[in-house]
């Protein structure tokens, strides 16, 4: 499973979320109501160019047009856009925010028809008041149409955290000083610290899941690999740790070269002074 790092979040190759967190309702709310007025001045400039074109049709044939038309706006449009998208809508989109599944990851077809359907009587046909009940008494702030499909709307530009330095696993500090891990990309590196400082709040089995993928990213570039029966997490703490107390003593080096041919071109600056005539 690829990974890549997208501002202050994670995604995984197949778009899972790392830091997931669940988006207030407040959020969603301003979301809602921008995808709504979206919505409903298409459904009206829609109706009113139908009564304009199918003035000389008759009764039936004009209810017909006029149902495709609120479905296709309240429904089809939301499940298409959350479809291609992944779980976004426009609303979303300026909220920073997308629908996802509730291991976190990215929703599909029959995610977005679920909620798209439960929608329509939910938010268009009660006005919205079972949506906003629902999320009120929800953890996660879940509609009844998140219940539905079992998703639920995240924050992708989350709050930035204070990232927690890798600890060094007692138990493998032995095999890492001795490790190669001199070719180990800063790109992975990065990865793997904004991994370890998320876990904790991730959902338990993305984490599980993606532990394990950086893992086998990280052990292609160290030799030998890690002791059999090595917990990932463990093992990516470690080869970050001790990729950091390298850094550390080889910045310490050249500080200390540099500072010593500083003095030394000092002295002899100093020395050709007293030699000019």
């Amino acid at each position: 499973m690829d990974v890549k790092v997208t501002g202050d979040a994670m995604v995984t190759g197949d778009a899972v979320l790392l830091d997931i967190r669940p988006a207030s309702f407040a959020s969603r709310a301003v979301s809602g109501a921008i995808d709504l007025g979206v919505e409903l001045l298409a459904l009206i400039l829609l109706l009113v160019g139908a009564v304009q074109l199918g003035s000389g049709l008759d009764g039936a044939a004009a209810a017909a047009m006029a149902l495709t038309i609120v479905v296709g706006i309240t429904v089809g449009v939301p499940v298409v856009t959350e479809t291609l998208t992944r779980g976004r809508t426009l609303g979303k989109l300026v909220m920073g925010m997308r629908a996802v599944r509730d291991d976190g990851g990215p929703i599909r077809l029959r995610h977005a028809l679920v909620r798209g359907l439960v929608g329509f009587v939910e938010i268009w046909v009660f006005w919205g008041v079972p949506a906003l009940l629902c999320s009120l008494f929800s953890a996660q702030g879940k509609r009844l149409g998140d219940l539905a499909a079992g998703t639920y709307v995240v924050r992708e530009r989350p709050a930035r955290a204070t990232s927690v330095m890798a600890q060094m696993p007692p138990q493998l500090a032995g095999w890492a000083r001795h490790a190669d891990i001199g070719r180990l990309p800063d790109g992975l590196a990065l990865s793997v610290r904004q991994f370890l400082s998320r876990a904790p709040g991730m959902h338990a089995g993305a984490r599980s899941q993606l532990a394990s993928s950086l893992a086998a990213a990280v052990t292609a570039h160290v030799a030998p690999p890690a002791p059999a029966g090595t917990h990932p997490e463990a093992f990516l703490a470690a080869v970050l740790a001790e990729r950091r107390a390298r850094d550390v003593v080889r910045l310490a080096r050249d500080e200390h070269r540099r500072q010593r041919l500083a003095a030394t071109d000092s002295v002899e600056n100093a020395l050709a002074r007293v030699r000019r005539p």
